[in-house]
């Protein structure tokens, strides 16, 4: 079956454009706006560690259950219902996480905020790849970008006003508010019609899919040692004080966003191909360098390289979901969000049963290795890319 003929006709106005634009900062906004929150939802239950961390693993199950039926949804009823819908919800319950105090009480409203991140997540890169696909131009890194400032403004935003008094209701309110306002400016631009009319359910990723699944998970496993381990490799292995620890992350988030912010030309020069395999390579050596070298400023700078490589990698693959003719993407999204999430979420408890079972520099030094191995076989994706 030629998949290509099932795909929707260009989309291409800077209408359609604006509203990817806003929905990819929006989430980032929301999933930003969640982390200042996190230690006044740990003291109003008088949670543990492990507690809280249990806890907060319901966001993740929320998002992987959401996002094959959303990517369903999305085909037989169009971008903007799903969106629409899944932004109400989020807006519901992100309010209910200032306020709940109860364990089984805010597991319910993490679960229902990670059904509206997923849900969001997976329908708004679909999104992307039609637009993307219908300009003519690479834009994926762009529409990227926007995730990561917003999740900079999100937790930026919130803090400053927890700082300045607000209590933590009003300032989730504001940040419903937000959603809100963005929900509306967004929806002229979000895709109206149904890409596959009689809908599709949800597949294993299959052929060149799960190659691009694969990478996925190696490259999100990547980022999520960057927000779990930097610190932890920092202080502990390399003597850097509390204030120097958190530097490796937000070396490694801010050398992200900026790639990102460049990556659509960068995309547009030297191609999508080079990109994966320079990007994953550069990523690598950022790796072995956090890992191998002494002192604290040179780990640091190594996470800021892991950040500028794998800033366009995603993005890049994302886009390929598009091009490929194997899967339908509304089949194909959701089967490396879920893919991708998995690595996300279980990646940092890998790291830890290795580094328990060796050391934190062979489990970062083993990362580094599968960075080195999708270099090797970036160029197996072919056409896709």
């Amino acid at each position: 079956m030629d998949l290509s003929r099932a795909l929707p006709p260009p989309i291409s106005g800077r209408r359609e454009q604006i509203a990817t634009r806003i929905t990819f900062f929006a989430i980032g906004f929301a999933s930003g706006a969640w982390a200042p929150l996190i230690p006044f939802a740990k003291a109003r239950l008088g949670a543990g560690d492990g507690e809280l961390g249990l806890l907060l693993l319901c966001v993740g199950l929320g998002s992987i259950l959401a996002m094959p039926l959303a990517g369903a949804l999305a085909a037989r009823l169009g971008h903007r219902w799903v969106l629409t819908v899944a932004a109400g919800v989020m807006l519901l319950v992100f309010p209910l996480l200032a306020v709940v105090s109860s364990a089984p009480g805010l597991a319910a409203a993490l679960f229902g905020f990670g059904i509206g991140v997923g849900s969001i997540d997976c329908v708004i890169n679909m999104q992307a790849i039609v637009v993307e696909r219908g300009s003519g131009r690479p834009l994926m890194s762009g529409f990227h970008a926007l995730y990561s400032l917003g999740g900079i403004a999100g937790a930026g935003g919130l803090s400053a006003l927890l700082a300045a008094g607000a209590s933590p209701l009003a300032a989730a309110s504001g940040v419903a508010a937000g959603l809100l306002i963005a929900a509306a400016a967004a929806w002229p631009g979000l895709l109206a019609r149904a890409d596959e009319p009689h809908g599709a359910h949800f597949a294993l990723p299959r052929g060149i899919v799960l190659m691009i699944a694969a990478f996925c998970f190696v490259v999100f496993l990547t980022e999520g040692s960057a927000l779990d381990w930097s610190a932890v490799l920092l202080r502990t292995t390399r003597n850097a004080s509390a204030a120097q620890a958190g530097l490796g992350y937000v070396a490694f988030a801010a050398a992200m966003t900026v790639g990102r912010l460049a990556g659509d030309s960068l995309v547009g020069r030297v191609g999508r191909v080079r990109t994966v395999v320079i990007g994953t390579l550069v990523a690598a050596a950022g790796l072995g360098l956090a890992a191998l070298a002494p002192g604290w400023i040179l780990p640091v700078a190594g996470y800021g390289l892991v950040g500028a490589g794998c800033s366009n990698v995603v993005p890049v693959l994302y886009s390929a979901l598009g091009r490929q003719t194997v899967m339908p993407e509304s089949q194909a999204v959701p089967a490396v969000s879920v893919v991708g999430y998995a690595g996300l979420l279980a990646g940092p408890a890998a790291i830890g049963l290795v580094a328990d079972l060796s050391s934190l520099m062979v489990a970062l030094l083993g990362l580094a290795a599968l960075l080195a191995a999708l270099a090797a076989t970036a160029r197996r994706l072919g056409g896709a890319l």
